[in-house]
């Protein structure tokens, strides 16, 4: 596996920003890890950091570079800031960046595949929600998409809104960064796979628990683990980020 650091430009953003990316390499002489790899593109996997992070903390704080290369699976690790993936009202376009800008860098900057069939989006607290709103917006991009401890009731939560007052302005969030209203608009049939995990100790719970009785009532399938214990931390996330990995439909 290749550990890329990548500084480029955002014409978006206006500022020079980051990502990291993971890619299949295979190796033989490795000791210790064998690197899986094939002619075609890899599949890949946009991986969304939380409020307080950066495009570097799942290689600080998990094992994502060991378990991708057991999958053959490309990982993209944007920088976000604060954002919530949002175009900030007070701030930076970040959702424009996201969905429009960083995929055609990515395309551009390294051989990985572009089909919906190998691409997936997942991410832990803001990056759940982050993971999951691209999901609901733009379905036909993803095979499968995963929340691990998301922020995924942002409406009724006024203490988190007013850790991001440049996202919203203060005020309530529109129905297009409401993941509720967008199940609601959703058609079930169309949507990607989804997955969410929370522990029932982590202060995220009960929105977590919201999220999927609307996706029940709207008849949206969701793969859940959220009977077991667990905070808001990164020996859950590191567990819970293997699950994913291995729930994703990969194909080589």
């Amino acid at each position: 596996m290749a550990l890329v650091t990548c500084h480029f430009f955002s014409d978006v953003l206006q500022v020079s920003t980051a990502m990291t990316v993971l890619l299949p390499q295979t190796t033989h002489a490795q000791i210790g890890l064998e690197g899986v790899a094939s002619d075609a593109p890899p599949p890949v996997l946009y991986l969304l950091h939380g409020l307080s992070d950066d495009e570097t903390i799942w290689t600080r704080r998990t094992s994502i570079e060991r378990y991708a290369t057991e999958r053959g699976i490309a990982v993209v690790m944007p920088r976000a800031g604060r954002s919530f993936y949002a175009d900030e009202r007070h701030g930076g376009a970040y959702w424009t960046h996201l969905t429009q800008e960083l995929p055609a860098l990515v395309s551009s900057f390294f051989r990985v595949s572009t089909r919906p069939q190998d691409t997936f989006v997942a991410g832990l607290s803001m990056g759940g929600y982050g993971a999951l709103k691209w999901a609901l917006r733009e379905p036909g991009r993803f095979a499968a998409a995963a929340a691990l401890s998301g922020a995924l009731d942002v409406v009724p939560d006024e203490n988190l809104r007013t850790l991001v007052p440049q996202v919203w302005g203060g005020q309530v969030p529109g129905p297009d960064d409401d993941l509720l209203a967008l199940l609601d608009a959703a058609d079930p049939g169309a949507l990607p796979d989804l997955f969410v995990a929370c522990g029932t100790e982590d202060f995220l719970y009960e929105g977590n628990l919201r999220f999927l009785e609307r996706a029940r009532e709207r008849g949206v399938a969701v793969r859940t683990d959220v009977e077991g214990p667990g905070s808001h931390e990164w020996g859950y996330w590191d567990a819970r980020i293997q699950d994913v990995l291995a729930w994703l439909p990969i194909t080589r």
